[in-house]
């Protein structure tokens, strides 16, 4: 561990000692703190605060120290307390999910944060498709992914804090924009938002609550399926049929590309998990079209990540890296347009 790391590292944990200490209303000790991988837009750090000789097995979020500052990268996705509210209300409506605790003060000094409780589970979907341990879980995850959105989806608006309403028409002016913003020219990406553009349903009456990015890899299963559902900062306002759609894109089926649903099975076992679990009735042009959009949505971010080391404002192998799938987002919208007629 560097010395600027084992500094950070000792910060978080004297500050998360107080905080937790609030919270449980007892002296907290902090044991095997460990910043997890992955998180450039935000950090997670797995530690254990043990109180009174009650271990409580906890995750810290929060944003990364340059978040907000000049010249550092402010992601449009919610802020932690935002984030927080929105996590705390689906928990409560029995959404399989991560309890949030208590948030961290500006006193504190480290920016925004919360701390949630850790959950069993393996988020890595090379391991959950292929694995042994979850051959029932293979089986189980496309009916409990169908049951646990249709249970975000039915989430009462009113405990939620105020939220960006997207609506179809809006998803394509945002991606549009992000288009427009690149010096190269994109055709697949022109041709598929013009096909979306003509083709866009009916806003929704009631928008509801939408996770906004429900897929393989953003949630945790151990060998029983599902254990929890995670990364909550795209949560918006919209068209229920989106997470559908986003859970359905190829990208996200990591090689099972003949299971639509996340790589484990097929879109009507899906569908008709949501339906029992009292979600609405899916119409499948509908789907259709909110898979087209997730499609497109996805290779263009990874052609934004490219930029972004490209133009040399972010020096980074795995954006470069990123960058390349959008290629294969290409060849399955092309297949993804001749479907939809």
């Amino acid at each position: 561990m560097t010395v600027h790391a084992a500094t950070e590292a000792e910060q978080v944990s004297e500050v998360l000692a107080r905080a937790a200490g609030r919270h449980f209303g007892a002296t907290a000790r902090i044991e095997t703190l460990a910043r997890e991988s992955g998180g450039a837009s935000r950090q997670t750090w797995s530690f254990d605060a043990v109180v009174d000789a009650t271990r409580h097995e906890l995750i810290l979020r929060r944003d990364p120290p340059l978040a907000g500052r000049p010249g550092s990268e402010r992601s449009s996705s919610l802020d932690r307390p935002t984030e927080f509210r929105v996590l705390r209300a689906a928990f409560k409506a029995g959404v399989r999910a991560p309890e949030p605790l208590f948030e961290l003060t500006p006193q504190d000094g480290l920016g925004e944060a919360y701390v949630m409780r850790r959950m069993r589970g393996t988020a890595i979907a090379r391991k959950l498709l292929r694995d042994a341990p979850y051959a029932e879980a293979r089986r189980r995850i496309p009916l409990q992914l169908g049951e646990i959105v249709a249970r975000i989806h039915a989430t009462d608006t009113a405990t939620l804090p105020p939220l960006v309403t997207k609506q179809a028409a809006d998803q394509i002016a945002l991606l549009r924009g992000a288009l427009d913003q690149m010096a190269d020219p994109q055709p697949v990406f022109e041709l598929a938002l013009s096909w979306l553009d003509r083709r866009k349903p009916a806003p929704v009456e009631r928008p509801l609550l939408v996770h906004g990015d429900y897929r393989t890899g953003n949630y945790l299963a151990d060998e029983t399926g599902v254990t929890a559902i995670l990364d909550w900062e795209g949560a918006h306002l919209g068209d229920p049929v989106e997470d559908l759609g986003w859970l359905c894109v190829k990208s996200w089926r990591f090689g099972a590309v003949d299971k639509p649903a996340g790589g484990f099975g097929s879109r009507d076992e899906l569908w008709a998990a949501y339906e029992r679990a009292g979600g609405r009735k899916v119409d499948p042009a509908r789907a259709h079209w909110w898979e087209v959009l997730g499609t497109a949505r996805w290779g263009i971010i990874c052609h934004q990540q490219a930029w972004r080391h490209l133009s040399g404002a972010v020096k980074s192998m795995e954006l470069a890296s990123i960058g390349r799938r959008a290629v294969e987002t290409e060849v399955d919208l092309l297949q993804l347009l001749k479907a939809g007629g």
